[in-house]
């Protein structure tokens, strides 16, 4: 097979967070830098610099933990304004080359480039120039994976990191999956690992050369999907609009918190944000979440549909609230509310199967009328969130809570 065949792009910024602070920052530069925090309670890093991760400093790794590695640590607080400024730039340097872009999140996504030789030049030069143009408009670096498929690409950029470019072509599929730790496949997590382990499967090769059906039979359609990326194949398409399931908000607090209404004044805050998250996408969501833990790290999760799908924040948390108080009682360590079952707005409402008796009618339709109302009270008070700032307008309860 040609060059040709390769024509799936994955782009994925290193270390992102702290590289646009080194960068906003100039006098870091060369520093372990680390974004995430706080440091004196649970807080856990979101990004670590390359100088960073040599001290074995991870995203997801405790603050305190870091601190203890890398006692030069520079940790800073997140700045998300920030990264999502440089997102945009970055998306729409990938926008000028293909239209067929699917984001993964604020500085990765995939990119298929077929059919767009004949303006830019090879897979390999877009590839390339992506690269040089990322750099001219944010000032950073990315790395870049170019292989047939989605899960080859993402795996080929990075393997060059930092500042990568790697091509894997289809005819060293086999010589670069073969060596690989089985860890490496995308869906095979710790548990898979062990248990593929306890098969003596360890590297990619030594499941490639597993009967397909044996480990089908062992895994069930998991298995036959990592059996499938052991030899490189992975049918799926670039699609440039990738349907969001769930939007979601929670909080690991740095004392266990056992006051129900400072937790229902969390959950407040929760629902406002992911309300204003899903009407700024044209979303709305009809099932509810709420997640809690303990402080032994038991985890409970209850769950309630509405009648009808959502996104205003008092709807949402009028639901969250009565779930929170089907949890039992006790100090909790973590908090969360989810929104999942999402539409976009613009479908019609779905109308129940069969008529309702006239006081479930009547009732029905005042909670219309009252949504109605809180849906234009609501849509005003966005326009001043995008202008000045989503702090501009909150409930009075939240007023003071950062």
């Amino acid at each position: 097979m040609s060059e040709s065949t390769c024509s799936i792009l994955h782009i994925d910024m290193d270390a992102f967070y702290a590289s646009v602070e080194v960068r906003d920052q100039p006098n870091l530069l060369g520093q372990p830098v680390c974004v995430g925090g706080p440091e004196g309670g649970r807080g856990v890093i979101s990004a670590a610099s390359y100088e960073a991760r040599k001290f074995g400093v991870h995203s997801a790794m405790p603050c305190a933990q870091a601190r203890r590695l890398c006692p030069s640590m520079v940790l800073l607080p997140p700045d998300f304004d920030r990264y999502t400024e440089a997102s945009r730039q970055i998306m729409a340097v990938f926008q000028s080359f293909t239209p067929l872009v699917e984001p993964l999140s604020l500085d990765e996504a995939f990119l298929d480039v077929s059919g767009c030789e004949r303006l830019h030049g090879s897979a390999r030069d877009i590839g390339l120039s992506i690269k040089r143009e990322i750099q001219k408009r944010t000032a950073l670096v990315a790395s870049v994976g170019l292989a047939p498929s989605k899960f080859l690409a993402k795996l080929a950029s990075d393997l060059d990191k930092p500042d990568g470019f790697r091509v894997i072509e289809p005819h060293e599929i086999r010589a670069v999956l073969d060596p690989l730790s089985v860890s490496k496949i995308f869906g095979v997590g710790q548990r898979t690992a062990k248990r593929l382990g306890a098969m003596g499967i360890h590297t990619v090769g030594d499941l490639a050369h597993r009967p397909r059906h044996e480990v089908a039979r062992e895994f069930g359609t998991s298995g036959a999907w990592i059996h499938d990326l052991a030899h490189g194949i992975d049918t799926r398409r670039v699609t440039p609009r990738r349907s969001e399931k769930s939007s979601g908000c929670e909080r690991t607090f740095a004392e266990d918190i056992e006051d129900r209404e400072e937790l229902r004044l969390f959950l407040l805050q929760f629902c406002e944000g992911i309300g204003f998250q899903l009407r700024h996408k044209g979303l709305r969501g009809r099932t509810v979440t709420l997640k809690a833990r303990f402080g032994d790290f038991t985890t409970v999760t209850r769950t309630k549909t509405l009648s009808t799908a959502t996104n205003l924040g008092p709807r949402i948390y009028a639901t969250a609230r009565d779930l929170l108080e089907r949890v039992p009682p006790g100090p909790l360590r973590l908090l969360g509310v989810q929104i999942s079952a999402l539409e976009d707005v613009r479908l019609p409402r779905q109308q129940g199967l069969f008529d309702s008796p006239a006081n479930d009618a009547q009732a029905a339709s005042a909670d219309e009328a009252s949504s109605a109302r809180l849906g234009r009270v609501t849509r005003g008070l966005d326009r001043l969130r995008h202008k000045y700032g989503k702090a501009v307008v909150v409930p009075a309860s939240l007023l003071g809570r950062g």
